[in-house]
């Protein structure tokens, strides 16, 4: 791994922890994920191979990224108080972005140290062409989870925005809804 992965590895994983604190939900939450993996992708997305099994691959983890980043949105706490949304990265949704972001470093060290000859055999038996269909599998992942899981906070964000905006029914309904966090 050069020092460009690992800064980049880095800061994909330092933007949950960012995050463990509760913090306006604004422009920058989502603006500096996704400028990372824009320059992730431009850097390490060359091809997208279509030969073989190669497809198959990329679109297996490419689900697997999208699992993980609605889950992980999911699993956002997202308030409204002031006006203002507020984000917090729970637990498990901190959980789920490391186990992502986690497995690509993991899985690109292994390949660096000795899992090259397991991964090409793995490759001719199941018909994936190049190691370049393995590149463009495991950023299309990252991308996707980011993308989802910015995706779902974001919908999440307005939902609690809309609830906050319909009339109460009655005081016991007002009073629900002004306690509850998304």
């Amino acid at each position: 791994m050069t020092t460009t992965d690992w800064i980049t590895d880095i800061a994909l994983l330092l933007v949950v922890f960012r995050q463990l604190r509760e913090g306006r939900l604004d422009a920058k939450s989502y603006v500096i994920p996704l400028g990372i993996v824009a320059f992730v992708a431009r850097s390490y997305l060359n091809t997208v191979p279509t030969a073989g099994n190669d497809l198959v691959l990329i679109g297996a983890l490419v689900a697997v990224g999208a699992a993980l980043g609605v889950a992980g949105g999911v699993y956002t706490r997202i308030r409204k108080a002031g006006g203002q949304l507020f984000i917090k990265a729970g637990a498990v949704s901190a959980a789920l972005w490391v186990l992502g972001m986690g497995a690509r470093m993991g899985f690109q060290l292994w390949v660096d140290h000795g899992g090259a000859d397991d991964v090409a055999r793995f490759s001719l038996a199941h018909q994936i062409t190049t190691g370049d269909a393995w590149v463009a599998a495991f950023v299309l992942m990252a991308l996707t989870e980011v993308v989802t899981r910015l995706g779902t906070i974001f919908l999440r964000g307005r939902m609690a925005t809309r609830e906050q905006r319909q009339p109460a029914v009655d005081g016991r309904v007002a009073a629900v809804a002004a306690d509850r966090t998304v």
